[in-house]
């Protein structure tokens, strides 16, 4: 459990004039920042403002060029994790580091110094769990866990380490909205109980909830801080980015188009053993509509997505059909000649090449249209096509010739959309558009699915970010466990009774009509 320790010093982490420069950008610069014992702190910024870096100093994996940390009022070096462990800094990473294979409790086990007997373990973690409302059952299998199953066991593993000081990078990006509140309950007694918390996250509405102070980065410096239950997600947004938020331009009226994309029946076995297999999927969407599909992870949604795109061809043709046309035994290149573009949920591994230009990963899905010409590359078109994404989608990058991953998440993830827009679809399928991106680049990217919509091209996003799916999509179904619910009109759902879909439980009609008392009970 954290430490209770009191100390006579007002701060429990503070730093001084943190600097860190990489060859082509200053992640930090003379960044000052302090979090007193028991509080919930914020930290917040644009995708490339330098909150990992930082993070990452805090936890010993970046060394700083330069600046001051402290620890209880005293000047520490901080040149491991396993120091920060030490000190009493753990750290929940947004990309979960657990052996699907192993045991919770085996996974625990690597983290913790010495090597503790699992039984003993076992009873710790039971301890742990049960005090803080994280039900874990030390001997399951990770692989059987959902994501937030298995949030659950990082923070436990954490807890286990005994912090004081406790990094949460966007711990609420793949749960669903009762998980989310459990948790916030779980980190108020952390905090309640002396151990101070670091916690990152896009989300501003969760940061106003939960949070006591917020400090603002923007390229790489503080540009304020503040206390969030006291502004508003407009003014947190306008300290990150330095201007207010347009708000969304939104057609007047619905545009009753043609069916152009139907998926009827669509049944897909998995060789993963981790991996979901797809039962009786059925869809349509009409041109000029957009079908959320909302889902926490591991249900099915990489799956079907291979399945949608082409990476996984069904032998029957006329599953998927696209503008009328069969297409499910189709590649994807050939689906893409018949008008069919998506992305990918890892932009990292899946839809760019990150040590090549921006300009090369161009060639990656826009090959046609004169890009490429008898089998001969045209680089002016490739580089003119790169530029007219760069700026019709504000990438922030010196040019075609930057490194893909060179980008931050969201500036690459800008560029990949972007990429797919400009060959002008007629059908796009897109799965976590913003996941990991920040209020800027989610509106641009937000803002691009609507305008394409609204020259009549029929959209399916995949998305765990149920405010995303109602700020975005004409109608809505749930995957869970490989299987889809019936799409509704947006205006017709409801939050709560797809959140209970979402957590696998079938009966979201009848949950619908319940109070939300009932809800959380079902729960």
């Amino acid at each position: 459990m954290p430490h209770t320790i009191s100390t006579h010093t007002e701060h429990r982490l503070e730093l001084r004039s943190i600097r860190k420069a990489y060859p082509a950008v200053v992640a930090n610069d003379g960044i000052d920042l302090s979090v007193r014992p028991g509080e919930i702190h914020a930290v917040v910024g644009e995708n490339g403002a330098g909150k990992s870096t930082l993070m990452k100093i805090i936890y010993g994996m970046v060394r700083p060029d330069s600046g001051d940390v402290l620890w209880d009022g005293r000047e520490v070096s901080i040149a491991s994790p396993a120091d920060a462990q030490k000190l009493g800094i753990g750290m929940v990473f947004q990309h979960f580091a657990l052996f699907d294979t192993l045991t919770v409790a085996e996974n625990i086990a690597l983290a913790l110094p010495g090597r503790p007997g699992i039984e003993t373990l076992s009873k710790r973690i039971s301890e742990v769990a049960t005090r803080y409302g994280l039900p874990v059952e030390p001997g399951r299998y990770i692989y059987t866990m959902s994501v937030g199953e298995r949030q659950r066991v990082e923070i436990t593993r954490a807890l286990l380490q005994n912090p004081r000081l406790l990094i949460l990078d966007e711990p609420t990006s793949v749960l669903t909205p009762q998980a989310v509140e459990t948790l916030f309950v779980t980190l108020r007694q952390i905090a309640a109980e002396g151990c101070s918390i670091l916690y990152i996250s896009h989300k501003l509405n969760e940061i106003r909830d939960l949070c006591q102070r917020a400090t603002i980065l923007r390229g790489g410096r503080v540009t304020g801080t503040c206390d969030p239950r006291q502004e508003s997600p407009a003014s947190m947004a306008r300290m990150m980015i330095g201007a207010d938020l347009p708000g969304f331009r939104r057609r007047a009226g619905t545009i009753a188009g043609k069916k152009r994309f139907d998926v009827s029946g669509l049944t897909l076995a998995t060789d993963d053993p981790f991996g979901t297999a797809l039962t009786n999927i059925s869809f349509s969407v009409r041109g000029g509509e957009i079908l959320g599909i909302a889902g926490v992870s591991g249900n099915g949604q990489q799956e079907l997505l291979a399945a949608l795109s082409g990476e996984a061809p069904l032998s029957e043709a006329d599953v998927i059909t696209i503008d009328g046309k069969p297409a499910a035994d189709l590649n994807p290149a050939k689906r893409r000649r018949l008008g069919l573009c998506s992305v990918p949920e890892d932009r990292l591994k899946q839809g760019s090449v990150p040590s090549l230009p921006l300009s090369e990963n161009v060639l990656l899905t826009a090959n046609r249209d004169g890009t490429v010409q008898a089998g001969l590359i045209r680089f002016d078109r490739v580089a003119a096509f790169a530029e007219r994404c760069i700026k019709a989608f504000d990438v922030r990058t010196p040019g075609p010739k930057a490194a893909a991953g060179s980008l931050s998440g969201g500036n690459l993830q800008k560029f990949i959309i972007g990429r797919e827009i400009l060959q002008e679809p007629g059908v796009l399928v897109v799965s976590q558009p913003t996941w990991g991106v920040d209020v800027g680049a989610a509106l641009v990217i937000r803002q691009a699915l609507l305008d394409l919509r609204d020259r009549g091209v029929a959209i399916v996003v995949i998305s765990e970010e149920l405010d995303e799916l109602f700020e975005l999509a004409d109608c809505i179904a749930v995957l869970s466990g490989g299987r889809l619910t019936e799409a509704e009109p947006i205006a017709e759902a409801s939050r709560d009774a797809i959140g209970i879909a979402m957590s696998g439980h079938p009966s979201r009609e009848l949950a619908r009509d319940r109070t939300n008392e009932e809800l959380a009970h079902a729960l």
